[in-house]
């Protein structure tokens, strides 16, 4: 099938990053575009109309929006290719991973909030992205045991869909002034971390911790001052 694949996504944003590991780790070739979010394209604003947002995902001129959907689209359309495939074969670890999946994209829009709020509503965003966290150490790794990843001994969905606390989590601590992983915290948590940065294809595609800084430095200081 042609590929013909286009991403319109932004350096900074975790999300966009989701697509362009699932690109990668399935060996699909495809066109990245950078959108300048503070003057954002013709095409970016006809591609998604509705939330005007990347990443976006086009098709032979068919445009996907939303990091998990493009994903699914991904999988469905290519769910062998470069033997790589995102979800387990069996239909009940399948129906796990979407389960941790749709937990943590609910659940993790707690810390977003961590940076983007004041006192009283950051230390709730504090307290319910713990309990997340708690959740995720507990369950989400409890039939690891050994396995690398969720998916067995490869990166999946799953994975993916947790990946971008492995940077952005400690720009959310330094912006906000908080910290959630504590050294001996959630070490099985912190251990997938560690071996999910090892990577060679993530390592080199995590934007640098400086540069990711400062513009959300710039976002929590607009916000709290507004």
């Amino acid at each position: 099938m042609d590929q013909d694949l286009k991403v319109h996504g932004s350096w900074a944003s975790p999300y966009s990053l989701r697509v362009i590991w699932a690109l990668k780790l399935k060996g699909l070739s495809y066109e990245y575009i950078e959108e300048d979010l503070a003057n954002k394209s013709d095409l970016l604003l006809k591609y998604n109309p509705i939330f005007k947002k990347i990443p976006v995902l086009v098709h032979g001129g068919k445009p996907i929006c939303e990091s998990m959907v493009i994903l699914e689209y991904l999988e469905q359309i290519w769910p062998n290719h470069h033997d790589y495939p995102l979800l387990p074969s069996d239909p009940y670890e399948r129906a796990m991973a979407r389960f941790w999946v749709n937990y943590f994209e609910q659940k993790s829009v707690s810390l977003w909030m961590i940076y983007r709020t004041k006192r009283e509503e950051q230390e709730r965003a504090v307290k319910e992205s713990l309990e997340m966290l708690k959740s995720i150490e507990e369950h989400a790794f409890k039939n690891q045991k050994n396995n690398i990843f969720f998916n067995g001994g490869k990166i999946g969905i799953v994975d993916i869909t947790f990946g971008w606390i492995c940077q952005w989590l400690k720009i959310i601590e330094d912006v906000g002034g908080v910290k959630l992983l504590q050294e001996n915290s959630f070490p099985n948590l912190q251990d997938w971390m560690k071996k999910f940065k090892e990577v060679p294809l993530i390592k080199e595609s995590l934007p640098n911790h400086q540069k990711l800084f400062l513009p959300f430095k710039l976002a929590r200081d607009m916000l709290i001052s507004s």
